[in-house]
């Protein structure tokens, strides 16, 4: 998925159910009442407004470019694909009220269903086809266009081989679109209900390009409407009238603070400021961790997501392959967990998540200090160094990301004897930095878009990639992801996975640190708010007792 801003099992691995359990009742408690009265008291006629912290300001809402989980929970709550997660794990359809597939997989026909934008507008196919060519279109510059290379001619529009007529999507007419992908791909339905894939209003698009930077002239087809952004600070989403499924939509309203600062988050839920503080949209301060974990009050659930360190492969001393190896195989990622993250993390010693795992032994051993010593000589000796400068370790704003790379500072100091610098920024500078290669080493975590390992190996494939951001691209790795597009031998598709994933760990352009797991607290009042496998929020369901 797209990059987490804190990032702190499959998508079968939902959570709707559990958080259902932990609500209160529906009615206020009835007063007391003195002449013995039987009678309950009325329903309250409040408004339902559930208040969560976004840490940080979204870089957009426009699901076309979008790219990241802080984004992506603003665009899921106002936008709809054409399927839809629901809250056993499984896809459903959404936008499309029934589609047909091909016998030999490689066509999809979807009939969308009556639905309305926010601003009246009907939804149409044509809304889909244009949304999908908007987001593959070069001119879009989406870091995220290569969600969509699964459809016939995709990539090749991408990158400028391919005209936009070519694009293996069409609408038949306004309630008929017609997808035809470049090979079958079983996990489709699942890519159809991630944000890459909503739709866009056409007219609307067209007329303003910056229409997704403002709540007046944003227009989605969701379960809620952006109504207020107060840029840095408030953001403020509310039930859409014109969605075609309002009626399974309890909130009135979501309110969604901007609080960097995690320590606040926690005062203000304890306080009644908030409903929920913690993941996926924020994160709990460390040092609350344990004793948060020891009243019961924290929830917890694994995520199919890594926690790395990107290399600037083109960056001395990153360039050189042993270095980076040196640095990986130098901490110790267990006592980062026991003592830091405190959270039932794994450590990860590969790029693929457990519940997706090709090879669950991993690639290398944890805190190899010995190797990493005899890896840092030969390298340095490769570079014609006889010890290394200051490098330099960026992060974006956050306190849990501030403590890891502290206690990483630490280690690699102690094993190494390499002196580190630390440099954080806030999210949306700091994610543009990555992109243009201003940095050497680079946290970032993953969350799967979908339950597949592709998701996660694919990010690599191409130097200039929109997720990349390490310059490394090795032939070999590239040609080993087109043949496993090809092989439709599930456990042989496997096998090419795995030993692509072994040369992405053999080359390290990026330094996997755990596997996550999710914690936050909420509101008992809160109900039906699914956190998917995925690491995906979903509010449709959401309700809140009065």
């Amino acid at each position: 998925m797209k990059k987490n801003v804190f990032l702190a099992m499959s998508s079968i691995l939902v959570l709707g159910a559990a958080l259902a359990g932990c609500g209160g009742g529906n009615q206020a408690a009835a007063p007391a009442d003195n002449q013995g009265s039987n009678a309950e008291a009325p329903a309250s006629t409040d408004p339902k407004v559930l208040k969560v912290n976004l840490h940080s300001e979204p870089p957009t809402a426009d699901p076309g470019i979008a790219e990241d989980s802080t984004s992506g929970t603003i665009i899921r709550a106002t936008f709809e694909g054409l399927t839809r997660t629901g809250e056993d794990g499984k896809v459903h359809e959404a936008a499309a009220e029934s589609y047909e597939v091909s016998e030999d997989g490689t066509k999809y026909t979807f009939k969308l269903r009556d639905a309305k934008w926010s601003n009246g507008d009907p939804v149409t196919a044509h809304d889909f086809e244009f949304a999908w060519k908007r987001a593959l279109d070069p001119k879009t510059a989406s870091n995220y266009a290569y969600q969509l290379y699964y459809i016939k001619n995709g990539e090749a529009f991408n990158k400028g081989e391919a005209k936009m007529d070519d694009v293996g999507v069409k609408a038949l007419d306004d309630k008929t679109l017609e997808v035809t992908l470049q090979n079958p791909t079983p996990f489709f339905t699942e890519l159809t209900a991630f944000y890459t894939y909503y739709p866009v209003n056409k007219k609307v698009v067209e007329a303003n390009e910056k229409w997704a930077a403002d709540a007046a002239t944003h227009v989605g087809n969701g379960p809620f409407k952006l109504t207020t952004w107060e840029h840095k600070n408030k953001l403020v989403v509310e039930k859409n009238d014109n969605y075609w499924d309002k009626d399974s939509v309890k909130l009135d309203k979501i309110e969604f603070s901007m609080v960097e600062d995690e320590n606040t988050e926690l005062s203000m839920f304890d306080n009644g400021e908030l409903d929920w503080a913690g993941a996926p949209t924020s994160a709990l301060p460390t040092d609350a961790i344990p004793a948060l974990k020891d009243s019961g009050k924290m929830k917890t659930q694994p995520t199919a997501g890594t926690y790395w360190y990107k290399f600037n492969t083109e960056k001395p001393p990153f360039n050189n392959v042993k270095i980076r190896k040196a640095f990986a195989y130098s901490i110790d990622r267990q006592a980062l967990i026991d003592n830091v993250l405190q959270a039932g993390q794994l450590p990860a010693t590969g790029a693929v998540p457990p519940s997706m795992a090709l090879n669950k032994d991993g690639y290398f051993k944890d805190n190899d200090i010995e190797t990493a010593k005899k890896l840092l000589e030969e390298g340095l000796k490769e570079e014609g160094l006889t010890s290394l400068p200051t490098v330099t370790l960026s992060y974006n704003t956050s306190e849990g990301h501030k403590k890891i790379a502290e206690a990483i500072q630490d280690q690699w100091k102690k094993n190494l004897g390499v002196d580190v610098k630390l440099e954080n920024k806030e999210w949306k500078v700091y994610i543009e930095d990555l992109h243009q290669g201003n940095y050497q080493i680079g946290r970032m975590g993953w969350l799967g878009d979908f339950n597949d390992p592709i998701n996660f190996l694919e990010l690599y494939k191409d130097k200039k990639g929109g997720n990349n951001d390490t310059n490394w691209e090795n032939p070999k790795y590239k040609e080993l992801l087109n043949q496993s597009s090809l092989e439709m031998d599930p456990a042989k598709r496997a096998a090419i996975l795995a030993d692509a994933e072994k040369i992405l760990m053999e080359d390290m352009p990026i330094m996997p640190i755990y596997f996550y797991t999710q914690s936050w607290v909420q509101n008992d009042k809160v109900t039906g708010v699914i956190v998917d496998g995925l690491g995906n929020v979903d509010y449709k369901l959401a309700d809140k007792a009065q």
